[in-house]
């Protein structure tokens, strides 16, 4: 039976993390993957909702040794929840923030209430070898295509896809790299790029979980060289226009998202270092990588192939244990290139005119002044003679129908977005994506029909409540939720932003008509607050966080009935 190590690191001394400005050896890495295999409960399956990068590779580790399946879905929601008790009765939750889920619940911070694991300097430090068809993880699509779906991972599987990046990457053992990430460890390419590849190419990942310009910055600074960051276009973007001094860095890591090949010129100008952009799936891991200030085309991983069959490619071979589809467009190059043209389900017809929302996206984002966009087709709608097609821009001081010249020159008219809605942000999700239901929602909030004679009054804006808000400690207490009034507050400051935008004068008179909280909100996560005037003058909002329905509500002017 082929085994595979733990970590590729050679010694027990050897650096494997950086946390909170402290060195953690690989010595005591398995003092405290040991130390938690003991500790946890009996269940075969775990949620790991760790948000400290080390405390989810330890979690990690311990579920590994105890032959425990880790669920790793794309997000906590209630409802993803509620399916993750259908697929799993027996699953528990590790985690180290507040726990508040409706599942089982172990803290982390119980196994080490007394500190770190006790670690023998003396003694030889063995690492674990594990088999390699020993199922490892469940970890589910994005939903971006529709709902997420679990796809199961072996050891053998996830240590060779981590050791083909690497060796893509050009990290050496002999010269352990310093990976900082922007992304979170449970979706595929954070776990991929920042937790196998730590632990399969000898070296040291930062614990934390970056997201402001000046936090990344710092983590960079604090790491040793040579050092790599692994992020996202979004991310990028915010980083390389947030005016702050970037750091020199080795190399850059992105996921594959909409990346203009001036975002791609930029980053490697700035940071004085090849960035490479990689290609996968949750369903084949990354399978491919290209150099995006330089190329469209991609290359595949050693030993990866791709094959046609039913007009789609195929995916066999490496770390990709059985055949898999593809769910994008790709023109084989040679046996080893390919160019991407998109996702399968980005393909649609308007009156007998093909195009795909991938290429219309690349058309949006190229538009000088346009920061962020994404074109939408509602799916009832998809192969329609009737033009349905909605698009969300952030673009500041630009216009909508500015915006609209400038695509009619770079896309077919029959292709012109109508309605084409004006952003603040888009409301990404942590690696950068835009998942199906965020865009139905949006769509939902500014879709209206001519004949409602909508006032055309929108907006949208975003914010996040940190986790020592003090309204968390007493609400509630070891489940803390955001209390409602501090949603309508919300509300109702983004209302008055917007009518202060579109001129329809004060809000001091407002009322609420109505309010519905659907879901509740968690400590820290991002809140996207969006804003429409009806046809009888009256506002109506709506909260999302992470893909999901918050609060919506309908704000009336004038005298409270």
């Amino acid at each position: 039976m082929t085994t595979f190590a733990l970590t590729a690191h050679a010694s027990g001394d050897d650096l494997l993390a950086w946390r909170h400005g402290k060195s953690i050896t690989v010595r005591q890495f398995l003092a405290d993957v040991r130390h938690l295999a003991a500790a946890l409960p009996a269940g075969k399956h775990m949620l790991n909702a760790c948000s400290d990068r080390y405390h989810f590779t330890v979690g990690l580790g311990a579920a590994l040794l105890t032959q425990k399946i880790s669920l790793l879905p794309p997000t906590h929601t209630p409802e993803m929840v509620r399916q993750l008790r259908v697929l799993t009765p027996d699953v528990f939750c590790l985690s180290d923030t507040a726990h508040t889920m409706d599942l089982p619940g172990f803290a982390y911070q119980d196994a080490f209430a007394q500190g770190p694991a006790a670690v023998d300097s003396e003694a030889p430090c063995d690492i674990p070898l594990l088999p390699g068809n020993q199922p490892v993880a469940d970890v589910f699509t994005s939903g971006s295509t529709g709902l997420p779906l679990p796809h199961r991972k072996t050891w053998g599987a996830l240590v060779q896809g981590a050791r083909a990046e690497a060796l893509r990457l050009g990290l050496s053992e002999g010269q352990p790299s310093s990976i900082v990430g922007t992304v979170p460890p449970q979706h595929m390419f954070g776990f991929e790029s920042t937790v196998l590849l730590a632990l399969q190419s000898g070296s040291v990942m930062h614990a934390g979980q970056p997201f402001y310009p000046a936090d990344i910055v710092s983590a960079i600074q604090a790491a040793t060289r040579p050092r790599l960051l692994v992020t996202t276009p979004v991310h990028l973007r915010v980083l390389l226009s947030s005016g702050v001094d970037l750091p020199e860095l080795d190399r850059v890591v992105s996921a594959t998202a909409p990346m203009p090949p001036q975002l791609a010129q930029s980053c490697e100008a700035r940071f004085a270092a090849p960035l490479f952009e990689i290609y996968g799936s949750t369903e084949t891991g990354q399978i491919a990588s290209r150099r995006s200030a330089h190329t469209d085309e991609w290359e595949l991983f050693p030993l990866v192939t791709l094959t046609p069959h039913d007009n789609r490619m195929w995916a066999c071979g490496g770390h990709v244990e059985q055949v898999m589809p593809l769910n994008d467009v790709l023109e084989t190059i040679d046996n080893r290139r390919f160019l991407l043209h998109g996702r399968l389900g980005d393909l649609i017809n308007i009156a007998g005119k093909r195009n795909s929302l991938a290429y219309l996206n690349h058309q949006l984002g190229g538009i000088p002044g346009v920061l962020d966009g994404a074109f939408f087709m509602p799916d009832d709608s998809r192969h329609d003679t009737v033009v349905r097609l909605m698009a969300f821009a952030v673009a500041p001081g630009m216009t909508a129908a500015a915006l609209q010249a400038a695509l009619k020159e770079r896309i077919d008219a029959t292709f012109l977005p109508r309605p084409l809605v004006l952003l603040d942000a888009l409301p990404r999700n942590s690696t950068g994506k835009l998942p199906r239901q965020t865009l139905q929602a949006l769509a939902r909030l500014h879709q209206t029909s001519p004949e409602q004679g909508a006032t055309p009054m929108r907006g949208e804006s975003t914010l996040t409540f940190a986790a020592d808000h003090p309204a968390f400690a007493g609400h509630f207490p070891g489940r803390p939720i955001l209390p409602g009034v501090l949603l309508l507050d919300a509300a109702l400051h983004a209302v008055a932003q917007t009518h202060e935008r579109h001129a329809f004068g004060p809000t001091a008179s407002c009322h609420i008509a109505s309010a519905k909280f659907l879901s509740p909100v968690q400590p820290g996560e991002t809140l996207t607050i969006s804003c429409t005037r009806t046809d009888k003058g009256q506002t109506r909002f709506e909260i999302v966080g992470s893909g999901r329905q918050v609060a919506t509500g309908l704000l009336a002017f004038g005298s409270a009935p």
